[in-house]
């Protein structure tokens, strides 16, 4: 069972982890977004200590910004790459790399107008440092937890991704909304290690793949698209 505690714009995954265990949380939105999401989470019916694991794809201000509110509620693990520590300390998104597109890059100019330009976000508290679970520790491999992780880096270095039942989640490895060009995510720090990425996700083949942004699509939209990434230019910002 696969709830949407977000939006289409940014979505929080809620994925059931069996009738007895309770659920993972893939990334926390906007920092604003806390009471709609605690909205969401009581119509369906879901009590905040059923999430066990909270599975942060990436240290980005859209997918780690009520990530304290969620801790404070909830027992829940949270399940990172050891790269991401650095940017939940920090509070604010790195700007390594560039756009993806002019397109991309008119919006991100237009994020900064309304006052997002910075990209912070309320860095982890402190009292919150032990349930912090890195992918490849000894506690990690103790969990024996019922998804996979993949490694997708390239949107970001500590970019990972969840495999569960055939369905991939994805985070920013894709994008599916606006201004997304050919499923292609807005920002890229690392363009080689993005396109390496997209290929690892064409080989696992899952039967879908749900983004961060926008609509869930087929993994043929990949190879369809895989051609478009040799041509893309990094345009930076400022």
């Amino acid at each position: 069972m696969i709830y949407n505690l977000g939006n289409r714009v940014v979505n929080n995954y809620l994925v059931s982890l069996g009738e007895e265990d309770g659920y993972v949380l893939i990334d926390t939105g906007y920092a604003e977004s806390y009471g709609a999401f605690r909205k969401r989470l009581k119509k369906r019916g879901v009590s905040p200590k059923e999430i066990k694991y909270v599975f942060l794809t990436h240290a980005h201000d859209d997918h780690d910004g009520f990530l304290n509110e969620v801790l404070a509620i909830t027992d829940a693990k949270v399940i990172l790459h050891r790269k991401a520590i650095d940017g939940l300390l920090k509070g604010q998104n790195s700007f390594e790399g560039g756009c993806s597109s002019r397109l991309a890059w008119l919006f991100c100019q237009i994020l900064a107008l309304f006052g997002k330009g910075e990209h912070k976000y309320p860095p982890l508290k402190e009292e919150y440092f032990n349930r912090l679970v890195t992918i490849g520790s000894e506690e990690f491999q103790s969990l024996s937890l019922p998804f996979e992780v993949i490694e997708t880096p390239g949107h970001t270095a500590d970019h990972i991704s969840m495999l569960k039942d055939g369905i991939l989640f994805c985070g920013d490895a894709t994008m599916n909304n606006f201004p997304s060009i050919k499923r292609t995510i807005i920002w890229i720090e690392n363009l080689e290690q993005y396109k390496q990425s997209w290929e690892k996700m064409i080989v696992l083949n899952p039967q879908m793949i749900y983004p961060a942004h926008g609509k869930p699509f087929s993994t043929n939209d990949l190879r369809k698209y895989r051609p478009y990434l040799d041509n893309i230019k990094l345009y930076k910002l400022g």
